[in-house]
């Protein structure tokens, strides 16, 4: 007996019911990105390994962790199934040249990979929408960033989703910052567990993002970063916060936000909620002006955000607000050979004038294709037979609400349609 095949755990199948959810989501965030002006670009799926380590850094979760990555049996190159999207997004930017006109709002929708224990909102295979603004140096980007994803919660209806900003500063503050927190942390390692013991020779600062509540009171001490801030970072910090609140947008700066990647610098930001559990970050970026440097480029200012789709989708379902729908508004019922034939010119008219339509198909009594049109959830019926077929005309029959039905030519039968739907 053939061994039944699964998916990979973690990797999860989208049914035709739950993808006509996601395609209504990838509407509304399309058409919403639209409106800011950003523009779509699709990266692939595995890059070189090397991109990842000298982007996010060698010493976070993702790279020593959670990568998917492999050697390649053809010519030897280390590969690896993405991540995260931002480091393909400036390797590509970088390779075709496409701030040579200037700044560039992009966008995407995609698959990610980490090797993570699969838990509710946190899967192997995830889906995130993310945008980068590249070229841009002042906080008026970081701005809009946060303020086009607040407009995001109102337009889903979303509630109890908050703003958590912190600024890491320049690359010397940050040196300067870590000198003390490694002198803090040395001097306290006995307190230290496993996985921060290693942290403080390799990246002291993920220290302070650690979940273990037995050194939250020792992380509350250590020095901060907001100490060791120049004039600039400050100033951008300042103006950033400044804006916001221009804006009416509510938020608590957090100094021990770090996020999990070493390209930032400056702004970070997290949208958190106390709907999803323990995966409470909706949406998390912020800017990272030196990745272009990092990754063979010119010096190139940039930010961005992403967010995951899974979470958005089960955000709006702990709301209580529906998403889109596979229904059909019409199922096409034929009876006769002549019908069958005209069928498919009845479904293409209908189609013409934008309706959706199912076309019976594998024959059945009249009585049976009644039948799977009212458990298709179809508001209409429209039905053929020979006689119909041969008058060029249809019966459009309204499976919801009953009434009379109507015999109409087929010239006019598309815009009947349209007036039942919209009634």
């Amino acid at each position: 007996m053939n061994e039944k095949l699964q998916a990979v755990r973690g990797m999860n199948d989208i049914l035709p019911e739950d993808a006509a959810r996601w395609e209504y989501l990838e509407d509304v965030l399309r058409n919403w990105l639209r409106s800011y002006g950003y523009r779509n670009v699709r990266t692939p799926l595995v890059e070189h390994t090397r991109l990842f380590h000298r982007a996010i850094g060698g010493a976070t979760d993702i790279v020593e962790k959670e990568m998917y990555s492999f050697e390649d049996s053809l010519n030897g190159e280390h590969l690896s199934l993405r991540p995260e999207s931002t480091a393909p997004t400036v390797r590509m930017a970088i390779e075709h040249n496409l701030l040579h006109s200037g700044g560039q709002r992009l966008y995407y929708f995609g698959p990610m990979f980490r090797h993570e224990r699969p838990q509710k909102g946190r899967y192997r295979q995830f889906h995130q929408v993310g945008v980068e603004a590249l070229g841009y140096p002042g906080p008026d980007v970081d701005a809009e960033l946060l303020l086009m994803c607040h407009r995001l919660w109102g337009m889903l209806g979303l509630t109890g989703i908050r703003l958590e900003l912190n600024c890491l500063g320049s690359p010397m503050e940050r040196a300067a910052h870590r000198t003390a927190l490694v002198e803090y942390f040395n001097s306290r390692k006995n307190l230290l567990d496993e996985d921060s013991t290693r942290r403080l020779s390799l990246n002291p600062l993920r220290i302070l993002d650690s979940k273990n509540p037995d050194l939250q009171a020792l992380i509350e001490d250590a020095p901060r970063l907001t100490d060791y801030l120049g004039t600039d970072s400050l100033s951008h910090f300042n103006e950033l916060q400044e804006i916001l609140s221009d804006a009416g947008i509510e938020f608590r700066v957090n100094s021990r936000l770090v996020r999990g990647l070493d390209y930032y610098n400056l702004t970070v930001f997290e949208w958190v909620t106390d709907k999803l559990g323990a995966q409470g970050t909706v949406c998390g970026g912020g800017r990272y002006d030196g990745l272009f440097e990092q990754l063979g480029g010119k010096s190139t200012p940039a930010c961005g955000w992403a967010m995951g789709m899974e979470r958005l989708l089960s955000l709006v379902e702990a709301e209580g607000h529906g998403l889109g729908s596979a229904v059909p508004a019409v199922y096409l019922v034929s009876q006769g050979e002549f019908a069958r034939r005209y069928a498919f010119k009845v479904s293409g008219v209908l189609r013409a004038c934008g309706v959706s339509v199912i076309q019976h198909c594998g024959g059945g009594s009249f009585k049976s294709q009644m039948k799977k049109a009212d458990g298709s959830g179809a508001r209409l019926a429209v039905i053929i037979g020979d006689n119909e077929a041969l008058r060029d005309e249809v019966t459009i029959k309204d499976l919801r609400t009953g009434g009379d039905q109507l015999r109409l030519r087929l010239d006019v039968t598309g815009q009947a349609v349209m007036m039942k739907l919209h009634q």
